[in-house]
Formats: structure tokens, C-alpha cells, sequence
């Protein structure tokens, strides 16, 4: 999966911070039972949750990489409805068409 650039430029500034943000990642995601596939649902959720535009089309990529289909991927987000009230979702749910559209 591409990277994008402005994470690269910042992983060649800081080659030793980006490696130890990645090691966590990598303890976070070994630390629990949960399968790949549903780590990959739950970033979207948390994305989502979070209100961050970048990365709820990163994670969605992953996703869509992963194998997992654009209705599972908007079914997460619908789920957001009731928690997070309906303005939310939607704005989400045109995050999510951004990177659906690009398939």
C-alpha cells in the first residue's frame, strides 16, 4: 500500500519517531484476540468516531485491500448513526464514498 506524502516526508525527517509509532502499532494490533478483519472494521469505526477525514480513507483503503466490501464498510459507519447522530454519519459516510468511488 502507498503511503501518503506527507507521512513520507515526515518518516524521512524523522525516520526513528515513525519507526517507534509503527512498533506500537504493531504491539497494539498483536496485543488482543480480535481478528485482522475486525481490526480493520474497528479503525474505520474509531476513524469515524474521531471525525478524521484522512483517516477514515486510509483505514477504508486498508480495508478494501483486505477484502472486506463496500457494504460491510458502510454498514460500519451506519452504525455510527445512533452514537453519533445522523450529520455525523453522513459526513463520514461521504468520507468513505471517497474511496469507494476511487475502486
Amino acid at each position: 500500500m502507498s503511503r501518503p506524502k506527507p507521512y513520507e516526508r515526515f518518516e524521512e525527517r524523522y525516520p526513528d519517531l515513525v519507526a517507534a509509532y509503527e512498533r506500537l502499532g504493531d504491539a497494539a494490533t498483536a496485543a488482543g484476540p480480535l481478528s485482522a478483519r475486525e481490526q480493520r472494521l474497528v479503525k474505520v469505526a474509531l476513524a469515524v468516531g474521531a471525525a478524521h477525514e484522512g483517516a477514515l480513507h486510509s483505514h477504508a483503503r486498508r480495508a478494501r485491500e483486505a477484502g472486506i466490501g463496500p457494504d460491510e464498510l458502510r454498514h460500519t459507519v451506519l452504525l455510527a448513526t445512533t452514537t453519533l447522530g445522523f450529520p455525523s454519519m453522513m459526513r463520514a459516510m461521504t468520507w468513505l464514498e471517497d474511496v469507494l468511488n476511487e475502486q
